[in-house]
């Protein structure tokens, strides 16, 4: 009884010692990261944003020159009809009239046809390249977050910048001294080239020029400042 009792209590303390390494090595060890803040302040990021701006700006430029052309064609269309309205003007030239009016309400119609296609074009377009450059982004900067969490023998990284689908970041509390955001950004500038642009906020989606209203109605076609 006495061996058989030695024996068991033999085996429970095996047992016991080595299910503490065991337990030490799974433990996790977790860190966080402000993705966001590491692709805004990015160098690569500061230069994108200076292209956007500045395609952004050609392409305002050239949605004013659409919209004085049509500011014109409604000019035009406006001295057709107070012409039309001479009563001493004659049954043939009204009749005339009449038809140079519903072709000019038609080049009207047209050119608001071609601002809001030209703007949604260079809309989806800057979008795109915003969230292909992002995805790049990320990508390259989840590359140094992996190498530098592994150095500091992090096994779990969660992104403190993200909301949840129902609107709440899914890192609740975080010590800052899990932080690894400026270890990372320090990884990062080091591939800095010198000169390279300061950190800037993201730039918008473009947004230009208000839209045109296009309707039948001659009285009602305008574009934006016609008078």
């Amino acid at each position: 009884m006495n061996k058989l009792l030695s024996s068991l209590l033999a085996i429970t303390t095996f047992a016991g010692v080595a299910a503490v390494p065991a337990l030490a090595e799974t433990a996790p060890k977790i860190v966080v990261v402000e993705m966001a803040k590491l692709l805004d302040d990015h160098y690569e990021t500061a230069d994108q944003n200076a292209k956007l701006k500045g395609d952004e700006a050609k392409a305002n430029e050239e949605l004013e020159k659409l919209n004085k052309e049509g500011q014109d064609l409604v000019a035009q269309l406006k001295e057709l009809e107070e012409k039309g309205k001479n009563p001493a003007l004659a049954a043939d030239a009204k009749e005339k009239l009449q038809t140079e009016m519903r072709a000019k309400i038609e080049e009207i119609q047209r050119k608001q046809n071609e601002v809001q296609s030209f703007r949604g074009n260079t809309q989806r377009s800057l979008q795109q390249r915003i969230q292909n450059f992002r995805k790049i982004m990320f990508e390259k900067i989840n590359v140094t977050v992996v190498e530098v969490a592994k150095k500091k023998g992090a096994t779990l990284v969660l992104d403190k910048s993200g909301f949840s689908h129902i609107g709440i970041s899914p890192v609740i509390y975080a010590d800052s001294s899990y932080d690894i955001t400026e270890d990372v950004q320090k990884e990062i500038n080091k591939g800095r080239p010198a000169g390279a642009a300061a950190p800037a906020s993201p730039a918008p989606a473009a947004t230009p020029a208000a839209k045109p209203a296009a309707t039948e109605d001659a009285a009602k076609v305008t574009f934006p400042g016609a008078k």
